[in-house]
C-alpha cells in the first residue's frame, strides 16, 4: 500500500488524495507536520514540504506538482487531463490559477492564521489569528467565487465538458476553507452546484472524515447536499 506523508487541511495534499482516489488507490496516511522539520521526513523530502508519497518498491515522489504528473504518468486510467493538446492546456491554467493565485490570495493565509497557528509555538509565530490578514483573504474568496461562477456559464466543468485535475485542485482549495467555515455559498449558486458535484464523488469521502484535533469542522461540512 502507497504511504502519503499529509496534513488534513492542506490544498496540497487534498488535490492528491483527490486525484489518487479518482484512480482508485487507498493509500496509507500519515500526517507529518513539515514544520517540525524531523530527520526522517527530511530524507524522504530535503526540502521539507509535503505532500510526499512512498510508492510500494520504496520509490519516493515529493511534491505537489511532480505528484500530480507522476500519477497520471503512472496510473493513466482514469486521466484528469483531457486528450486535446488545448484542452490539456485550459486544465491547467484553471489547475495553476488555484495551486497558485487562490493559494496566494486565500487559502494559505486563512490556513494559517486560523488552523497552522494553532500548532506552532509562540516563538514560531504561533497564537491567535491576525484579523487584518484574514480579513483580507475573507474579501478576496469573492473574486475567485465569481470566477468559478463565470466559468460555469459556459463549461459542465471547471476547464470544460470533463472533471479534469482543475476540479480537484479547486475543490481541495475550497475543502480545506469549508472545513474552517470561511465559503459564503449560497451567494454564489453555480460554484456552489459545481462543489455538490464534485463534493458527492466517492474520491471525496476521505475528506469529508478528517478531523482536525480540538477544531472541529461547520455541522454542514460533511453534508453533501448543505
Amino acid at each position: 500500500m502507497p504511504q502519503l506523508y499529509h496534513l488534513p487541511v492542506s490544498p496540497s495534499c487534498r488535490t492528491i488524495r483527490l486525484l489518487l482516489g479518482e484512480k482508485g488507490i487507498e493509500p496509507a496516511l500519515f500526517e507529518e507536520r513539515a514544520w517540525e522539520r524531523r530527520e526522517d521526513f527530511l530524507r524522504l523530502n530535503p526540502a521539507g514540504e509535503i505532500p510526499v508519497l512512498v510508492e510500494d518498491d520504496g520509490l519516493v515522489v515529493p511534491g505537489f506538482w511532480p505528484l500530480v504528473e507522476y500519477l497520471d504518468e503512472k496510473y493513466p486510467n482514469p486521466s484528469l487531463l483531457p486528450t486535446e493538446a488545448a484542452d490539456r492546456v485550459e486544465a491547467r491554467r484553471v489547475a495553476d490559477w488555484f495551486a497558485t493565485k487562490f493559494a496566494a490570495e486565500v487559502s494559505e493565509p486563512l490556513i494559517y492564521e486560523k488552523v497552522t497557528k494553532r500548532f506552532l509555538s509562540v516563538s514560531s509565530g504561533g497564537g491567535g489569528p491576525e484579523m487584518a490578514v484574514v480579513r483580507a483573504a475573507l474579501h478576496n474568496i469573492r473574486y475567485h467565487l465569481d470566477y468559478v461562477c463565470y466559468l460555469m456559464e459556459s463549461r459542465t466543468w471547471l476547464a470544460g465538458d470533463e472533471i479534469s485535475i482543475a476540479d480537484l485542485v479547486a475543490a481541495a482549495h475550497f475543502s480545506c476553507l469549508d472545513y474552517v467555515g470561511d465559503v459564503p455559498w449560497r451567494q454564489y449558486e453555480s460554484a456552489k452546484e459545481w462543489y455538490v458535484r464534485i463534493k458527492s464523488r466517492p474520491a471525496f469521502r476521505t475528506l469529508l472524515a478528517d478531523h482536525v484535533a480540538g477544531m472541529p469542522p461547520p455541522r454542514a461540512y460533511a453534508d453533501l447536499d448543505f
